[in-house]
């Protein structure tokens, strides 16, 4: 005879074990709290769900779960709006080899209604759950992540090359405030690498293009725009305005290391990229944890043997390719997820399409980052990196 739903129901009510509220509840207190995963839709969730919960909806529990609860033999207490899809659930869970699984019951419901903890996910509009939904999906993002994200700031020195890949995909992502210093004009000659400006924007200052390109693809990026140089004398007028992360498109010696003792003296992590012809690399300088750029570069190398694109040339593709590795590393930071490059530095051979890792170390005699540093104010870094030696 076939089961109704019923008889379903009682069978798997049956075969799981149970926990009331009040249990529930008194562990919480006492912060002998399992892992708690909410098996409710988005939509439920939405209203708020019990302080740490993991949210797997029903319908993703089989595919999703081990991936996030990957050690089977752990407690794992499940609730959803009223008790019956969590023991549905705990059913489920045991089938896949959860040794150790409760429902909840009754559920979430009942649990607000008596005025247990409730926590409330960030406040995302329509257009922003839409928008952002596949990284609502990433256990490493989620709302709590895309909300931090959009309140992040990101500065990019240069709106060129580097600059163009790192600040569209820093867009996408919904970066909240991305600011762009660059004193140049869009020429013909940038658009075979500098995808964020068009050939109709030829003659435009970079920032107003790139702030055309970014309010286009994601109106809800807020661009600030330094039109200038980047110098000893306006850094900290433009780092007073609060940046979490600086990603550094520079393609001269004297202002990455201008970059480099700025980021040090405020404790702004800087993403370092850079290429040349063929070949790209990228690194992620934190004060305090790790290495800096004079670690790196202790001299900057004559001019003879450092030309700029203009002068050597570089593959279009190129900066894409080390651009959105900045970002990647960005976003990272951003959001306190990952392994950044601090510590390490990756290289990239676009003709050989082979990637290389290189461990970095702090030099404790580093005079800006080191245990005994003698720079600690701006020197002149035209004659540093002309060989004229003196502040």
């Amino acid at each position: 005879m076939a089961k109704t739903y019923s008889d379903l129901f009682g069978e798997v009510q049956g075969s799981v074990r149970v926990m009331p509220l009040e249990e529930l509840k008194r562990r919480f207190d006492a912060k002998d709290i399992p892992v708690l995963v909410d098996v409710r839709e988005k939509d439920e969730v939405r209203g708020g769900f019990i302080p740490g919960a993991i949210h797997i909806p029903r319908g993703f529990l089989e595919m999703q779960v081990e991936s996030r609860i990957p050690d089977k033999s752990q407690e794992v207490v499940v609730y959803c709006a009223g008790g019956v899809r969590s023991a549905f659930a705990a059913k489920t869970l045991a089938d896949l080899g959860y040794t150790q699984v409760i429902s909840v019951n009754p559920g979430f419901v009942r649990w607000k209604d008596v005025g247990y903890p409730v926590e409330e996910p960030p406040k995302l509009t329509e257009a922003q759950l839409d928008r952002y939904s596949r990284h609502l999906l990433l256990q490493e993002v989620g709302a709590q992540g895309q909300e931090r994200l959009l309140k992040s700031r990101v500065l990019l020195l240069g709106a060129g090359g580097l600059g163009s890949p790192a600040g569209y995909y820093l867009a996408a992502a919904g970066v909240g405030t991305i600011g762009f210093v660059d004193a140049d004009v869009v020429d013909a000659s940038n658009l075979q690498r500098q995808i964020i400006h068009t050939t109709a924007r030829v003659g435009q200052p970079k920032v107003d293009s790139a702030e055309v390109a970014l309010k286009d693809l994601n109106p809800d990026v807020k661009v600030v725009k330094y039109q200038e140089r980047l110098t000893s004398e306006n850094i900290e007028r433009i780092l007073a305005d609060g940046w979490d992360v600086i990603v550094d498109g520079c393609d001269n010696f004297p202002t990455r290391y201008l970059v480099n003792d700025a980021s040090v003296f405020h404790k702004i992590p800087v993403i370092h990229g850079s290429i040349f012809r063929f070949d790209g690399q990228v690194t992620t300088f934190i004060p305090g944890d790790g290495p800096c750029y004079r670690c790196l570069y202790p001299e900057p190398p004559p001019p003879h043997l450092a030309p700029s694109c203009a002068e050597a040339g570089v593959l279009g593709i190129l900066p894409g390719m080390i651009g959105i590795l900045q970002a990647t590393e960005a976003v990272k930071l951003l959001l306190g997820k990952g392994n950044p490059l601090n510590g390490r530095l990756l290289t990239y051979d676009s003709m050989g399409m082979t990637f290389r890792t290189l461990k970095l170390r702090r030099d404790k005699t580093c005079p800006v980052c080191g245990d005994a540093p003698t720079i600690r104010e701006y020197i002149d870094y035209e004659g540093f990196c002309s060989g004229v030696r003196g502040h």
